[in-house]
């Protein structure tokens, strides 16, 4: 069911040929139903479980149940740099706007597209006999000075009383202002309006930009060009307020209307002040007639004057009194007038209980007196006693909202009678509305006047009616933002009672209403009711306990906060919102709070995109060393933690000569780029691995010897140490000749003795200095020193592709047994720089290189 524009399948009719309920649907809205598992064409009822039971299904028997979850409506957006896409169920999700997402320029609104919309925005007719319209007495003075001021480019502030007519007053001069400015007249209404609101609404009724919001930059530059007489009703803005809004549109003119105690404006202003006052007493009684439809007898007369004495004038308060006389003629007719309107009800019948009683006078036995004083004065409740039930009705509930009348195609629903919706003409014939922008609310003293006589004894209950029937009607896919965005006034005022808590139940149903309705303020692009619907529901969720719904509200504000630009109350509400939805396990919200954290950490750091560089430490990244070759021979320069340089939101220094940057994104906040750090780790030590096993590798082929097998260390056989040499040969390897896979690797030696070693063979040391270390022995054994060898091989090595030179120092005199006849020299203490960085290894074997040359000979 539509509440609002019924379709004809309401009346039994089916839809015309071609058409579908998705051509109703606006452009950019997007209904996505629920998954719904594949089932098998052979399967049959029995073999249909619970989960895959649709709509159409349901008729089966013993299908059970119909589970699958309604259809939520998804919108995307365009606020600022930000495309924003409503999601209902999760929250909101933004991000930055890709490039080919980026809106056109907003274009302007016709003569025509603007007076669509001023009708469009007008209150509905309500249903029956049409009033006849009324006069606007004694403001011929005041309408001929106003349009003259709007004319020479001057903006009024219009001051009066309420029911005072103002509202009559600005229609009149609006139609007289209809050619002067470029972009004609706009009405607003500042009914709960902020400053901001207004210059969003002056934007939208000017140009015409689907599913755009800008940003508040943007929103200055375009109402900055706007030229309009802006008649502005029900002001509630003053001093600064009213300033700035002054001050953002230079080329309007405003015919602004107040209370006497709403704020004035500053002097700088420049507003020109018009007073409004009551009618005389001559326009009063004219007024009362034209109400009437009929000449005052002089008991009506003399009635009306002491009734305009009492009122000071006030036009509302004649045309009440209008309506008063009106029903007691209804009365006191024939039942031939009765039966004109209503053939089955005698006059007396529907009047209620609040009515005085009835004296005999007339011929029929019906004499209504004339009102009294007071009545006059206050005639809500005389009133509202001779109106029919669902009228009284839609007064409670009109009552339990504040004043805000719910919209006529809600009120079958809400009072439970299918005609209540004529129930609104029955209150605007008697003055009890009044039109607040494209709404009713009830005229001013209405509600003070119906409390009094107990119309908000049930006001709890009736909002809690009234927020149950919202909360499905905003919820149903049917329903466009904008219709919602329309009835947001009443929403937010069901809300109200509801929130404090005072009955079970209540906050939760206030919980559930702003889960409805803050989707579909979002996607109307009403911003200001979204955020007072927001904040209103996370109250309610936090006192109902409901920490999901709380976070879901902590989410979609922090997402607000974002997009007006206030990163502080976003990163808060944000990470408020993880929080919660981390204690309640919801992952799917968790993740889409991170996201929108993530930007604003780009917001806060004023570069959006970009990543922050991490500088290496000297000898660190590529091109700071000599290239590292596919060998398993080199070892990384090591770090300590001084010198690794965590990542942060600040500048980097710039870096030296000696460094190098590489760019890695930075995903959070104040975090140090581990990731980096691990890598040059791994990477260490995978390197420091490979060396290890490269030197053990050379160490095992060059470990064969050629006089005889037992020399060789085998599996399962251990070295002989008493094989009268003091230790295993130490054979060099063949060239060309492949490795013995059998050859065992030897194990560290305990003799203390030493193969000769360079000390100034070129390695790789531990330092990105590159300075050559010494070797050492193992912790048990005496060093060696340099050049000086304790042993000397068993066996002459082989001759090297290059002959060393002569040795600096000669050998010391063995202390082991003397060596062979044919002894090694020492190699030099220069050597040609290795092609690829090398490894020095420290223990009791001699320090080899893969790629160093091998002694030779003399």
């Amino acid at each position: 069911m539509d509440p609002i524009d019924r379709g004809p399948e309401e009346y039994g009719h089916d839809e015309r040929a071609g058409e579908s309920a998705d051509s109703a649907r606006p452009p950019g809205t997007e209904i996505v139903p629920a998954a719904v598992p594949a089932i098998p064409s052979h399967a049959g009822p029995a073999h249909i479980t619970p989960a895959q039971v649709t709509p159409a299904l349901a008729h089966l028997k013993g299908a059970g149940p119909v589970t699958t979850p309604p259809p939520v409506r998804t919108v995307q957006l365009i606020s600022g740099e930000y495309l924003l896409t409503v999601n209902p169920v999760d929250g909101s999700e933004i991000e930055l706007c890709p490039p080919g997402r980026q809106p056109d320029a907003p274009t302007r609104r016709t003569a025509a597209e603007r007076a669509d919309l001023q009708r469009a925005g007008r209150p509905s007719v309500p249903p029956g006999p049409a009033a006849p319209p009324l006069p606007l007495l004694e403001r011929g003075a005041e309408r001929e000075r106003l349009a003259g001021l709007l004319g020479r480019g001057r903006s009024v502030r219009l001051t009066g009383a309420p029911g005072s007519g103002r509202t009559a007053l600005l229609e009149a001069v609006a139609a007289d202002c209809a050619d002067l400015a470029p972009d004609g007249v706009v009405r607003l209404s500042g009914h709960r309006r902020t400053t901001t609101e207004l210059l969003y609404e002056l934007y939208a009724a000017v140009h015409h930009s689907a599913r755009c919001r800008p940003d508040r930059a943007g929103l200055l530059e375009l109402v900055h060009g706007i030229g309009a007489v802006v008649v502005l009703d029900d002001l509630e803005l003053g001093g600064d307020a009213l300033d700035e809004l002054l001050a953002a549109t230079p080329e309007c003119a405003y015919l602004l209307a107040a209370t006497p105690d709403t704020d004035p404006a500053s002097a700088d202003a420049g507003l020109e002040e018009v007073a409004l006052g009551g009618l005389g007493r001559g326009s009063s009684l004219e007024l009362l007639e034209r109400v009437v439809e009929r000449p005052l007898t002089d008991e009506e007369a003399n009635w009306a004057g002491d009734l305009w004495f009492e009122s000071e004038g006030l036009p509302v308060r004649f045309v009440q009194a209008g309506a008063l006389l009106r029903q007691r003629d209804q009365l006191r007719g024939s039942s031939e007038a009765s039966d004109e309107f209503e053939p089955f009800v005698r006059p007396f019948e529907r009047v209620s209980d609040d009515a005085p009683a009835l004296t005999a006078g007339t011929p029929d036995g019906y004499d209504i007196p004339l009102p009294t004083l007071g009545e006059g004065a206050a005639p809500a409740v005389l009133l509202a006693s001779r109106l029919t039930e669902a009228a009284r009705a839609t007064l409670r509930f009109a009552v339990a909202l504040g004043g805000e009348v719910p919209h006529q195609a809600h009120l079958p629903a809400l009072v439970g009678d299918t005609h209540a919706d004529a129930a609104l003409g029955e209150l605007m014939s008697c003055g009890l509305l009044t039109p607040v922008g494209a709404r009713y609310r009830l005229a001013p003293g209405v509600v003070t006047q119906l409390e009094a006589k107990g119309y908000a004894d049930d006001a709890v209950a009736h909002a809690h009616t009234a927020a149950q029937h919202y909360a499905w009607w905003a919820a149903h896919p049917s329903v466009t933002p904008e219709r919602v965005a329309a009835e947001a006034d009443a929403i937010l005022a069901a809300m109200g009672p509801l929130v404090p808590g005072q009955e079970a139940g209540h906050p939760s149903a206030a919980v559930l209403l702003a889960r409805s309705a803050a989707p579909a303020f979002l996607a109307g692009l009403h911003w200001g009711a979204w955020e007072r619907v927001l904040r209103s529901g996370s109250e309610a969720a936090r006192i109902a306990g409901e920490v999901a719904e709380e976070a879901y509200f902590h989410h979609e504000l922090g997402v607000l906060a974002l997009c007006v630009g206030n990163l502080d109350r976003a990163r808060a509400e944000l990470e408020a919102s993880i929080g919660m939805r981390g204690a309640v396990a919801d992952k799917v919200g968790t993740v889409a709070g991170r996201r929108a954290l993530a930007l604003v950490t780009d917001r806060e750091s004023g570069r959006p995109g970009t990543s922050v560089p991490l500088a290496l430490p000297p000898g660190v990244g590529p091109g700071s060393g000599p290239e590292v070759s596919s060998a398993p021979a080199s070892v990384p320069a090591s770090f300590s933690d001084e010198n690794v340089t965590l990542v942060s939101r600040q500048e980097p220094p710039a870096p030296g000569p000696g460094h190098r940057t590489v760019p890695v994104p930075v995903p959070h906040r104040r975090r140090p780029a581990l990731g980096a750090r691990r890598n040059l780790v791994a990477a260490g030590a995978g390197a420091v691995l490979a060396a290890v096993l490269g030197t053990v590798v050379t160490l095992g082929a060059t470990s064969g010897s050629d006089n005889a097998p037992t020399d060789e260390v085998r599996t399962g056989q251990s070295p002989d140490a008493d094989n009268g040499e003091g230790d295993l040969p130490a054979d060099q390897p063949v060239d060309d000749a492949p490795p013995n896979p059998d050859v065992q690797l030897p194990a560290p030696s305990t003799s203390g003795s030493a193969v000769p070693s360079d000390s100034a063979s070129p390695s790789d040391s531990a330092s990105p200095s590159g300075t050559p270390s010494d070797s050492a022995s193992s912790p048990d054994d005496t060093p060696s020193k340099p050049g000086s060898p304790s042993t000397p091989p068993s066996k002459p090595p082989t001759s090297s592709s290059k002959p060393p030179t002569s040795p600096s120092s000669p050998p010391s005199t063995p202390s082991t047994p003397p060596p062979s006849d044919d002894p090694t020299e020492d190699p030099t203490d220069t050597a040609p720089p290795p092609s690829s960085p090398q490894t020095t290894v420290s223990g009791p074997n001699p320090s080899l290189s893969e790629t160093s040359p091998e002694p030779t000979v003399a």
